[in-house]
């Protein structure tokens, strides 16, 4: 059985063709996408996870963070697709690190992939005071604070570093109406919106956004 990358805003048959081009996964990929997906645990789509390693090799990249480790599908993708890179990512839900935890030792990527447990808000903020400097970060955890990610990134990364931030078209609701979404919706509608105004109007970004996925916004630290 194949993994099902559900929810994105890419039309599913462009999405499978364009996969027809990918390069081939490790088996392991696939089935724990597959578990996630019977958990209901959102991973990165396979187009998604291209585009990453593509800015991996293409820039060079050396040590990576990741904001929303989940079961560490993300990580390990990044981490089978450019080989001399050290992944810090950053997970709150214990469960779910507990799961990427087991993933890194059982693929042998202990080496490569450091996982952080804890909130996200203040780890990033002990990563900042520590000077921690990185050449790319992949956001993917609450849409809600992407802004705030947006800043501890901004000291984070190195000059030219990337940052990408993932499902920023959230199934498609972030081009209705505000008062198209079901209100409990409506919070995270306009802080994505917010968000995607902020980071493409910035003079300490340079932004574009990809109808990959769920959306990505690819952003270059000026």
């Amino acid at each position: 059985m194949k993994y099902k990358y559900n929810g994105g805003i890419m039309d599913e048959r462009m999405e499978v063709f364009l996969e027809t081009f990918s390069e081939e996964l490790p088996e392991y990929l696939n089935e724990i996408a597959l578990k996630a997906q019977m958990e209901h645990v959102p991973v990165i789509r396979r187009l998604t996870g291209g585009v990453l390693v593509f800015f991996l090799k293409a820039f060079a990249v050396k040590n990576v963070l990741e904001i929303g480790t989940a079961v560490g599908y993300s990580a390990l993708y990044m981490a089978e697709g450019k080989k001399d890179i050290v992944i810090d990512t950053i997970e709150k839900v214990p469960k779910r690190a507990a799961q990427a935890r087991k993933n890194f030792e059982k693929y042998d990527k202990r080496e490569c992939i450091n996982l952080i447990e804890g909130d996200a808000l203040k780890i990033l903020k002990e990563l900042s005071d520590n000077q921690k400097k990185y050449d790319f970060i992949f956001v993917d955890a609450s849409k809600g604070q992407y802004k705030v990610f947006a800043e501890y990134a901004l000291t984070l990364l190195n000059r030219g570093g990337i940052m990408v931030t993932d499902n920023v078209m959230q199934e498609g609701e972030v081009l209705e109406s505000r008062y198209a979404v079901v209100r409990r919706n409506r919070t995270i509608h306009t802080r994505m919106r917010e968000y995607l105004y902020d980071i493409t109007h910035s003079d300490d970004w340079n932004t574009i956004i990809l109808p990959v996925g769920d959306g990505i916004a690819v952003s270059v630290k000026i």
